[in-house]
């Protein structure tokens, strides 16, 4: 069957050396841990914080991250021994192409571009809004109609952060990275300072209840499209806070933990891929986990969670304790922090289109290279005009789910991936091994899938339109004009190989 027709390892390997799409190799294991960090600390720590334990969970939003970050380690691993074993640009996409078939790749390749379009185009709002809190403290005041709030027509901050880093992500990922460095190194003090600095203002009695009643939501007794979808299935009555919040609050701070899987797109700009992916992918998400957990902790312990500012949590936290330079220095950290997630899924974005590119999923032609920088320079002003756009012009407030949705998708059908190519290509020398398979990448699927549920029932509905538009791009163009339909720029003994079921079985020397 065509849909379920897979692209092998070996031939997704020789496809890096054509010229046309050739990128350059430059990335170390300290490289991608940084890349991961970058992403991860962002959002998550700067503004989602505040509002899950304001909103849902209580001082027990941290026990919301330890659930997120589980699920993400799972999902982590299987990542780790998909990328050391297909060390191609594309991520979950092209794994799911060697594995599950072209069906299954277009489908997760379309979710992953809902994840970093979107992911990116959130911070750029969080940004601008961090941004003017900042300029304000210095008594600069942009106008209402042109920065980020309630009554702006279009968000002319985040648009200008936008153009600048597509301008600094064209010319090329080790000079974006050395950018990505230095404003992560900020980062990460800011964020330390926080740990240390907001100890001395915990009080005890801000943790009590940890996990605060549950209570009905308004107009809980009818049918609400923002209840979770695992509420409306079940009839269970929709609440916020207790046991329920706590897991609402994990579906919804794993916003907080995108990011790790995009270390996974720049698989073909690392000079090990085999060795340094797998650490790139663990040792982001590890420290990541760490830093999350204890700033939850501090911030919750500084202000009773019904209190919290849910826009601005951590500055307001140290503000509430008349620490206003302490405020503004995290201000300042939180502009620089943000900075870095955007410009990550920037380039996780151009990586992942330049894969389906490459395999004529999507037009061939926006994969060409630039022939100085070796960058997707094409696709690349395609993803900054998209994220500009979106960032500038959508409403605060309604983009957080979706991203979730469409990263949690992409992880349950990974996990399943594991196990479909253990069984299919035993043979493959795969550097990292997920333990116990296949029982945590099933159990990683299981809880990736429960998460989903319980997402609103309007992102539902929102995702499932998003797949009806995939899926009407993939039978009228992508189907058609794949490379596997075509044969174009594969190798005859390699289509006949996959015609009859197997491949060649020394990827190296398709190199």
């Amino acid at each position: 069957m065509s849909l379920l027709r897979t692209k092998s390892i070996e031939q997704s390997i020789a496809d890096t050396d054509e010229p046309e799409y050739q990128l350059k190799k430059s990335l170390s294991a300290v490289d991608l841990t940084v890349f991961g960090v970058g992403v991860v600390i962002g959002a998550g720590i700067f503004t989602l914080t505040g509002r899950a334990a304001h909103n849902v969970a209580g001082p027990s939003i941290v026990l919301s991250f330890v659930i997120a970050a589980i699920c993400c380690a799972l999902a982590a691993m299987c990542y780790a021994e998909f990328a050391s074993t297909v060390p191609v640009s594309g991520s979950a996409y092209t794994f799911s192409y060697a594995s599950l078939g072209e069906i299954f790749a277009w489908i997760i390749g379309w979710d992953l571009i809902l994840e970093m379009f979107l992911g990116a185009s959130v911070v750029a709002q969080g940004w601008s809004a961090y941004f003017s809190s900042f300029l304000g403290k210095f008594g600069i005041v942009l106008p209402p109609a042109f920065s980020y709030g309630p009554n702006r027509v279009i968000d002319v901050p985040a648009i200008v952060l936008v153009l600048v880093l597509g301008f600094l992500v064209t010319l090329g990922i080790k000079e974006s990275l050395r950018v990505n460095l230095a404003l992560v190194g900020l980062k990460l003090f800011i964020v330390l300072f926080v740990i240390f600095a907001g100890i001395g203002f915990i009080s005890p009695a801000n943790y009590t209840p940890f996990v605060p009643d549950a209570v009905p939501t308004a107009g809980s007794s009818g049918f609400s499209w923002t209840q979770p979808l695992l509420q409306l299935l079940t009839g269970a009555v929709p609440s916020t806070f207790g046991v329920g919040g706590v897991l609402a609050g994990a579906a919804l701070v794993f916003f907080a933990y995108i990011g790790f899987d995009v270390v996974a797109t720049t698989a073909e700009e690392t000079k090990n891929p085999q060795r340094d992916l797998p650490i790139g992918i663990i040792a982001s998400l590890a420290i990541c986990t760490v830093l999350y957990c204890a700033v939850a902790l501090v911030v919750t312990g500084m202000v009773p969670y019904d209190q919290l500012d849910p826009s601005a949590a951590l500055a307001n936290a140290f503000a509430y304790h008349g620490q206003a330079w302490m405020a503004t220095l995290i201000s300042a950290g939180a502009v620089a922090g943000l900075t870095t997630v955007v410009l990550t899924l920037m380039i996780g974005a151009t990586r992942l289109i330049f894969a389906m590119c490459r395999d004529a999923l999507l037009p061939m032609g926006l994969a060409k290279v630039h022939p100085k920088y070796r960058t997707p320079w094409l696709i690349t002003v395609v993803v900054t005009v998209v994220v500009a756009l979106v960032a500038g012009l959508t409403p605060i407030g309604v983009l957080e789910e979706m991203v979730n949705i469409g990263t949690l998708s992409a992880f349950v059908l990974v996990s399943i991936g594991v196990v479909v190519l253990r069984r299919k290509r035993p043979d493959l020398k795969r550097s990292f091994k997920v333990p116990l398979s296949p029982w945590l990448p099933i159990a990683s699927a299981l809880i990736c899938g429960y998460l989903m549920l319980n997402l609103s029932v309007e992102t539902w509905v929102r995702f499932v339109g998003w797949l009806a538009i995939g899926f009407i791009i993939y039978f009228a163009y992508s189907r058609s004009h794949s490379r596997l339909e075509t044969g174009v720029g594969i190798r005859p003994d390699m289509l006949k190989a996959m015609e009859e079921g197997h491949a060649p079985q020394n990827p190296d020397d398709l190199r």
